[in-house]
């Protein structure tokens, strides 16, 4: 069952923002983690929800970044400069990259793009979001384990939809937080974005697919309870070699990465003009994925017409 609205998922658990784009707390006996940073807009949904809900915000001491993209980044330097101690973690190479000034100014433009397109950007005015060389923090990486106290939260590197993607899986609450490496459940359908390497993406979703799993917590769309939750890995790896097997057509029959991705995306935004990402940007994502297509085809049949 797929569950869209900010509140708590489960003790010890909650999901934070809006529907389309959220972040988790992790609630330990010592100290809770933030999972995700969302989309910048959301900052005040969150702190509103934090106090309607009667979170305690004196134990975040964590925060866990997924991946280092603009959308998973939006709320992490307002509660680095609110809650100066924070520990955020991150793999080594999500850290490499905000290190870049070039990556910095592509987050900073994307998430205002994003605000306006929602027409959210007035309801951030009042505070500090942008990134800057301010916000720093601990490399994280396979087999590494995260404390909260009573809470073990396990990482696993997930690459694919980016370079720098991980996921986190919690075994006492057997909730899997993979971001967008474990697909997009957006409306009934699921979104497979292996944006940087399909390949490595859908090996990423059949590292993933053994885990036991009761909460899948994606951070577009929600999370995902019941059977499900077990099986939405299984279902993201059918969808994503079915959308492989849609690009690898589109490229042979057009012989032309930028045709390809145009049409795929025209076809999508047709269907779900609604979608949070604009088109200008999702469909820089598709040239991406149409260009892996392209270096790394598979045999094929005919797909004369």
């Amino acid at each position: 069952m797929r569950m869209r609205s900010p509140g708590k998922i489960t003790e010890h658990l909650w999901y934070l923002g809006c529907e389309e784009s959220g972040v988790y707390l992790l609630v330990g006996r010592d100290e809770s983690m933030i999972i995700s940073g969302g989309m910048s807009y959301i900052l005040p949904d969150v702190l509103r929800q934090i106090r309607e809900f009667g979170i305690k915000e004196d134990p975040i001491r964590k925060l866990l970044i997924l991946h280092a993209h603009f959308d998973h980044l939006g709320i992490v330097p307002f509660f680095k400069r609110r809650i100066p101690e924070l520990q955020i973690y991150g793999s080594s190479r999500a850290w490499e990259i905000l290190e870049m000034p070039k990556a910095i100014r592509t987050i900073n433009e994307f998430s205002q793009m994003v605000a306006e397109r929602m027409g959210r950007d007035e309801d951030c005015s009042g505070f500090d979001l942008e990134w800057r060389d301010d916000v720093d923090g601990v490399c994280v990486s396979e087999g590494d384990r995260i404390e909260l106290g009573g809470m073990e939260v396990q990482i696993l590197e997930t690459p694919g939809h980016s370079s720098c993607s991980i996921s986190a899986y919690v075994p006492k609450m057997k909730a899997l937080f993979a971001s967008d490496g474990g697909g997009i459940p957006y409306r009934e359908t699921i979104i497979t974005p292996g944006n940087s390497n399909f390949t490595l993406f859908q090996q990423s979703l059949e590292k993933l697919k053994d885990l036991e799993v009761a909460y899948l917590c994606a951070d577009h769309y929600g999370y995902i309870v019941g059977g499900e939750a077990g099986d939405f890995i299984e279902q993201t790896i059918q969808m994503a070699e079915q959308n492989r097997a849609l690009m690898e057509e589109a490229y042979l029959r057009t012989q032309d990465i930028d045709t390809a991705a145009h049409e795929l995306v025209t076809a999508f935004y047709e269907e779900n003009p609604d979608y949070i990402l604009s088109k200008k940007i999702f469909e820089g994502i598709y040239r991406q994925m149409v260009k892996h297509i392209a270096k790394n085809l598979r045999p094929q049949k005919s797909y004369a017409r």
